[in-house]
């Protein structure tokens, strides 16, 4: 029988915030690691398995959960008792453990399930992990105990809203995010509305493109300055948001989007500032902005630059201000005076925008040209999503005045997992793995059907878009003794990522051949010529330092040869790809921790993170395997040069066919000697170091830069500032 009341453990016995507090106190100049081990040990002890609801069996637990409505019946009664208990015992056996409290403390706390008064657990890790395996392959028992291997040896982690809620009875949605845009007529601004509402109530976050709204003066039915612009709609998305936070579970999220030749650019950057009035003011709403390489070029030349009106622009031209090629039209629309337009100094603008980069961080920075420059499929690329990370192509709609959509365009719902470097590097078959994972991915996106907003629906229908990631990248430098920015980090990088594209290519085409289906447009595509494949075919990879060359022969990883690119090149221009997208490098929070490796691909910012947690106060979380070995490999991001971080993320992107979450680490008083144009100047950051450093990325291939992460002094962001100089 299932014993469903736990001991309650008194306040006074918790230890485990305790030693995990020590960590943050040297003792003889080092940084005690042993009390975090020692917080895990006690975390278990004192709450996790008092509080566990206790099964005699793997039946009597599924059979439990589904009664009483935790897990949905459907996809358990695709397999065998027999599987199941098998399945759920292999996991079981494996015996895993969490190496940090962290890790422990974040999955107990935000991913297991658990009873109805939320005082008791219903899963452990392995549990969990098995609902997903279960769930993601769809009765297929080889697969899923694949995807279940990939999940408990932590090579692969699904995206949070997928980890959370596989198999769940009651859940959200299985995607991360959404991207939608409004065209410039009331239709289309309402529907978009209604979209953010319904987008944001069940899902991530969302991010909106409002480049093709007129601007502020531009007429509406001939009436001139009768437009007020895209302020308003930026407070209605807002007040949306705020709205729909899914049962106050979460705060409403969502961006907007403004190309840098909009005429409201500047009153659209004015929203964020600090001293911006209430009556503009957007206070929860994020803020990216669309830079085509023409405004870099003015800004370098310090010229004047033009703002041009979409209304105008869409009127001549035919189509939304957001499709039109602003660096090949450029000159053509300064010339004609049928486009009314507005004089800037293209300068100016640049330190608008740095200025409020340093004070919110704020905005996303799309660099649209190199995009769509690196855009293998037939489309074009508008805008970016909440992270920065998703660029796929999307087609305006037409609506007509009952709201029915006289033509359905395409926008786009983000389907996320990333692979952990560290833990990918030691896989028995590189390429089973990776085709495991796309695998799982598919899943979410052939069962995901967006009715509330019909567009999301279309483009994912048509598309069959994923996004599989990396994370761990610093982890990994550290444990082989790699300085992160170094020439063999940035070529260990290129080597991963294009293991990652050959393999994610190689999965996308044998399920094209399966299932005879390929994404719309494939024939469009310069996967369907051949053209992709130039980069490969043409030049062999090669290794320069024999490090990196021995890291992968002694894991027998091959990196494939220009043979075998040709023969995946005819492969898909015979049989065609699933995917329109696969890869995709978002940003990584508490997965991370439960992960156990550092976020995403960029710097630790701290050897002993803090974390200041609600209800528990302070908790904190060593670089993962820090030791006296790894620790000298482990700069904080904010003492690293950014141009160094640039590379690596210049390394990826190269084979990477969307973007990636580049976060740039500032302090507001820079380190001595990191910046060579410093030296004889202030060493306070200011808006000429982020310019230069949105230009090197720029000039690097860099698509997006997501936040600008800048520390100063009152806000003791690096924490742990007590072990920054100890030895373990």
């Amino acid at each position: 029988m299932a014993s469903t009341s736990a001991v309650k453990t008194n306040s006074n016995d918790v230890t485990y915030f305790k030693l995990n507090n020590e960590i943050n106190r040297p003792v003889n100049n080092q940084i005690p690691l042993h009390k975090d081990q020692e917080a895990v040990k006690a975390y278990f002890k004192e709450h996790v398995n008092p509080m566990t609801v206790q099964f005699d069996s793997v039946s009597e637990k599924l059979n439990y959960l589904i009664d009483n409505d935790f897990i949905e019946e459907g996809f358990i009664r695709q397999y065998s008792e027999a599987f199941l208990n098998q399945m759920f015992e292999d996991l079981y056996t494996r015996q895993f453990r969490f190496r940090s409290f962290m890790g422990a403390y974040k999955f107990y706390t935000q991913y297991a399930l658990k009873t109805n008064n939320g005082e008791q657990y219903l899963e452990r890790f392995e549990d969990r992990i098995a609902f997903n395996a279960l769930f993601l392959a769809n009765g297929d028992e080889e697969l899923a105990l694949k995807i279940a291997d990939e999940i408990i040896n932590q090579r692969y982690q699904p995206a949070t809203p997928t980890f959370l809620n596989a198999g769940r009875k009651r859940r959200g949605e299985f995607v991360s995010c959404f991207l939608i845009q409004a065209t410039d007529d009331m239709n289309s601004i309402g529907r978009t509305i209604n979209s953010a509402l319904q987008l944001s109530r069940i899902g991530g976050g969302v991010g909106v493109n409002l480049t093709n709204l007129r601007a502020a003066g531009d007429p509406i039915k001939k009436i001139e300055n009768a437009s007020s612009g895209v302020l308003p709609v930026m407070k209605l998305l807002e007040d949306s948001f705020s709205y729909s936070n899914q049962l106050g579970q979460r705060n409403g999220a969502g961006a907007v989007y403004l190309n840098v030749f909009h005429p409201d650019i500047l009153s659209f950057l004015s929203t964020k500032k600090e001293n911006a009035d209430e009556k503009v003011r957007v206070k929860t709403l994020s803020l990216g902005i669309v830079v085509p390489d023409k405004f870099y070029e003015l800004a370098a030349h310090n010229q004047e630059m033009y703002l041009f009106s979409p209304y105008d622009v869409e009127r001549i031209y035919g189509e939304p201000f957001a499709y039109v090629d602003i660096t090949k039209e450029y000159d053509n629309l300064v010339a004609n005076p049928e486009i009314k337009k507005t004089a800037i100094n293209a300068r100016e603008l640049e330190n608008e925008i740095s200025k409020l980069q340093q004070e919110s961080g704020y905005p996303y920075v799309i660099n649209i040209d190199t995009a769509n420059r690196e855009n293998p499929v037939y489309g074009t690329i508008t805008m970016s999503n909440l992270c920065s990370e998703i660029l796929q192509i999307q087609e305006p709609s037409l609506i007509k005045d009952n709201q029915e959509y006289e033509v359905m365009g395409t926008d786009i719902s983000c389907n996320l997992g990333s692979t952990n470097v560290v833990n990918l590097m030691n896989t028995p078959d590189f390429g089973q793995s990776v085709d495991t994972m796309v695998r799982a991915l598919t899943y979410v996106t052939d069962h995901s059907s967006i009715d509330a907003v019909p567009t999301v629906k279309h483009g994912n229908d048509k598309y069959h878009t994923i996004g599989l990631g990396a994370m761990g990248l610093h982890t990994f430098f550290a444990l082989n003794k790699m300085h992160y920015g170094s020439p063999e980090s940035i070529e260990f990088t290129d080597a991963y990522f294009l293991l990652l594209n050959y393999y994610t290519l190689k999965a996308s085409n044998k399920m094209a051949k399966e299932r005879q289906t390929v994404f719309h447009n494939f024939e469009k595509s310069k996967y369907a010529d051949g053209t992709y494949f130039d980069k490969y075919v043409n030049e062999a990879f090669t290794f320069e330092f024999d490090k990196n060359q021995k890291l992968f022969e002694e894991r027998g990883i091959a990196i494939p040869s220009v043979d075998d690119w040709k023969a995946l090149k005819e492969d898909i221009k015979e049989h065609g790809l699933y995917h329109q997208n696969r890869l995709a490098v978002a940003p990584t929070g508490s997965i991370s921790y439960v992960n156990e490796t550092s976020a995403s691909i960029h710097p630790i910012t701290r050897l002993v993170e803090e974390r200041q947690e609600k209800l528990t106060g302070k908790t904190y979380y060593p670089a993962p395997y820090l030791s006296n070995e790894t620790m000298p490999y482990y700069t904080s991001a904010y003492d690293t040069d950014m141009r160094k971080v640039i590379d690596v993320y210049a390394a990826a992107q190269k084979h990477v066919d969307q973007g990636m979450s580049l976060t740039l680490f500032m302090r507001s008083v820079l380190p001595e000697g990191l910046y060579e144009w410093k030296e004889g100047r202030t060493n306070k950051q200011t808006t000429r170091d982020l310019s230069i450093l949105r230009h090197y990325a720029h000039n690097k291939g860099i698509k997006s830069i997501y936040y600008i992460r800048t520390f100063t002094d009152d806000e003791e962001e690096i924490g742990a500032n007590a072990c920054e100089s100890c030895t373990i």
